[in-house]
């Protein structure tokens, strides 16, 4: 018999919750799930896209402007299937996201902007995470977090009668060291509906629902579930 690990205690359903990822369709892939579960509890959640996916093909004669714009309408339908309103795309080239300052600056002023409980985003510290964007969106979402909470940081921003905020936690998915698990057994079903918009991504896929439901049950046995999704969640002081 596997030996559950011991969750951290059971996380209160968020107000607000920012979900900061590299390109369309990681959210869906990493928690959409969990997403479909808060939004239909009431939670407000903004998802911010650093890219729009304009390299996302192995097409050689796809247009890389007519792709973005494809992904972006899909994502938006995806979107909306998880029951989120705010989508957001800050349009940065796919494949050379860097953590830099200039892009702290922007995800400080998205956090002060919704003010959310709960961050979601890239793990970068994953063992042998290739993908640069995803490295780059996790760490650069990170150092947001805590820039946005001290007034003496872009205090810039400041100047309008926007304040700084303090949120209360960072999750990380896709990651090697789960310490949450969040039961998806009755939104997996949005999840795979979700994804699927994403179609020109997952559209040539005949396994999709069994590769993730498979891997739902995979994260599930970890923490006592039939359908989960994991993270490794660290709360802020």
């Amino acid at each position: 018999m596997n030996e559950v690990p011991e969750l951290l205690p059971a996380p209160a359903l968020p107000a607000r919750a920012l979900v900061i990822v590299a390109h369309p369709d990681d959210a869906e892939f990493g928690c959409g799930g969990t997403l479909a579960g808060w939004t239909a509890r009431g939670c407000m959640v903004t998802l911010l896209l650093l890219t729009s996916g304009d390299k996302g093909s192995h097409d050689p004669a796809v247009n890389p402007f007519e792709l973005a714009a494809r992904r972006e309408a899909e994502q938006l339908q995806a979107a909306r299937l998880l029951g989120v309103a705010d989508v957001r795309f800050l349009r940065l080239p796919d494949g050379e996201v860097e953590p830099t300052q200039a892009l702290r600056a922007r995800l400080c002023l998205a956090i002060r902007q919704v003010h959310p409980k709960v961050i979601i985003t890239h793990d970068p510290w994953r063992l042998y995470q290739l993908h640069p964007d995803h490295r780059a969106a996790g760490l650069v979402a990170s150092d947001a977090a805590i820039a946005a909470r001290d007034h003496l940081f872009f205090p810039e921003q400041l100047a309008g009668g926007l304040r700084h905020h303090r949120t209360s936690a960072i999750w990380y998915f896709t990651t090697d060291h789960p310490n949450t698990w969040i039961d998806i057994s009755a939104t997996v079903g949005q999840k795979l509906a979700a994804l699927r918009a994403h179609a020109s991504q997952v559209a040539h896929l005949a396994d999709l629902e069994e590769r993730v439901r498979q891997r739902a049950r995979q994260m599930g046995e970890s923490g006592g579930l039939e359908y989960a999704e994991e993270f490794h969640r660290i709360e802020l002081s």
